[in-house]
């Protein structure tokens, strides 16, 4: 069952992570080996969780790197889930 309006991994990631410690993302992406730049991308909901950042999200917080790609999907599936009616498709059954 999807959770309704999941937030962004990102937003997680500020709120649960980050702020508890004090970290800056300067510091974070520092820690993490990537640029502010692209911390800040997640952080904004401007990018996802790759599948090599839930790699470093989980060693950095001790946390595994599935529960990072379970949040994004999740994510991702409830937005495309509101534009279900939208989508042209055909049910196939068996002849």
């Amino acid at each position: 069952m999807l959770m309704h309006n999941p937030p962004h991994p990102g937003e997680v990631l500020r709120e649960l992570c980050l702020e508890p410690l004090g970290l800056s993302v300067t510091a974070a992406a520092e820690a993490l080996g990537v640029s502010r730049k692209t911390l800040s991308a997640v952080l904004n909901g401007k990018a996802g969780i790759s599948p090599e950042m839930a790699i470093r999200l989980s060693i950095a917080f001790d946390t595994s790197a599935e529960s990072w790609l379970n949040q994004q999907s999740q994510y991702e599936l409830w937005h495309a889930e509101q534009h279900r009616k939208d989508l042209k498709v055909k049910k196939l059954v068996a002849a």
